[in-house]
């Protein structure tokens, strides 16, 4: 029966075998629009509420540290004599006077600290410095990181070994030991830097112990980043087109800056993304034991630990800092997580 079907032969003027008309061949067609990795991914990120809605917070907290400092009336060092210590939205007796000859004074809505510094502002300067230092050293732990880990899972063999072993070793190191040893010795010196020679002047600004802190995020907090690219990049140098790569005689530096890490962006985005809410508590917490930011400028952490002195009289002052800390580290959390779910392969349903 089957070799009778074969040999069957179908005449184009049979009236049931007519050709299908375009229209017929496009309602037969079933195929769903090429889509990119980078457009899938924001699909899918753009679909998970609880990432956006962080994200929206997160604008918000970016436009509060940079850019309401610039248009508010007050700076972060001024001190307003006759306003030490006032409760949020309270004049001091002086500005009540100003403020009874017609004069406008623009209210102090976190109150003032001791110094009669505005309260608002420096809990606006110090989110920027927190979110500068958690940014600048996830950026800088994921240079470090992913050259360290494409390195060491590309070449493989004695050189992956030992360069894991050094990570190994390296995380055994005590953080807050590293601190306080780079500040013992790295402080003369770098005020000696930065008062002798010309362009250095941003050390004196920045401050020794937030360069210190940077360079302790370099020295120690990649091992996770190099980990994580490394288990990427012993996948990929198996494939098909890393063999090809090598067929046609490129370098291995090339292999692994147009290849391997190109594969591994989206690892790359999302590891960095929950890095930040690692780093920002870090330098909280360093700031909170007095190793942190040198006073004037503030942070989080270090106005956390001024209030704590006067707790009983003032708590608005270490709740302020302490609830917008946590909205951070949540919120940066959350997004990382909905990044995560959106841009991980192993993740797609």
């Amino acid at each position: 029966m089957a070799k009778d079907l074969e040999n069957v032969q179908v005449l184009p003027e049979h009236p049931d075998f007519s050709p299908a008309t375009d229209k017929e061949k496009q309602s037969q067609v079933i195929m769903r629009e090429s889509i990119s990795f980078w457009r899938d991914g924001m699909r899918r990120l753009v679909r998970n509420p609880l990432a956006m809605v962080s994200f929206g917070i997160i604008i918000l907290i970016l436009i509060f540290a940079f850019v309401l400092p610039g248009i508010y009336p007050y700076t972060y060092e001024q001190q307003v004599r006759g306003s030490e210590n006032l409760a949020p939205m309270q004049y001091s007796s002086q500005e009540i006077a100003r403020i009874d000859a017609g004069e406008k004074v623009f209210p102090h809505i976190f109150g003032t600290d001791g110094h009669g510094r505005d309260y608002t502002v420096r809990v606006m300067m110090g989110t920027r410095v927190s979110l500068f230092v958690g940014i600048g050293a996830s950026i800088l732990i994921l240079i470090i990181g992913s050259i360290y880990g494409a390195i060491s899972g590309y070449l493989g063999g004695r050189v992956d070994m030992v360069m894991m072993r050094i990570v190994d070793i390296i995380s055994t190191v005590p953080d807050i030991l590293v601190i306080i040893l780079l500040m013992v010795t790295l402080k003369f010196p770098l005020q000696t830097l930065s008062d002798n020679v010309p362009g250095l002047g941003w050390i004196r600004i920045v401050g020794v112990p937030l360069i210190c802190i940077f360079i302790v995020f370099a020295l120690l907090y990649w091992m996770n980043m190099a980990r994580i690219v490394r288990s990427q990049i012993l996948t990929l140098k198996e494939s098909e087109f890393i063999t090809a790569a090598k067929a046609l005689g490129a370098s291995t530096g090339r292999i692994i800056r147009k290849h391997l890490l190109t594969n591994c962006i989206g690892t790359l985005i999302v590891t960095t993304t929950l890095q930040i809410p690692s780093a920002i508590f870090t330098e909280s917490f360093l700031s909170f034991l007095g190793i942190g930011v040198a006073a004037p400028m503030p942070s989080l952490g270090s106005l956390a630990t001024d209030a704590i002195q006067g707790l009983q009289s003032f708590p608005h002052r270490l709740f302020i800092p302490a609830i917008l800390i946590s909205i951070i580290i949540l919120t940066l959390n959350l997004f990382g997580d909905g990044l995560r779910d959106a841009f991980d392969p192993k993740l797609k349903k």
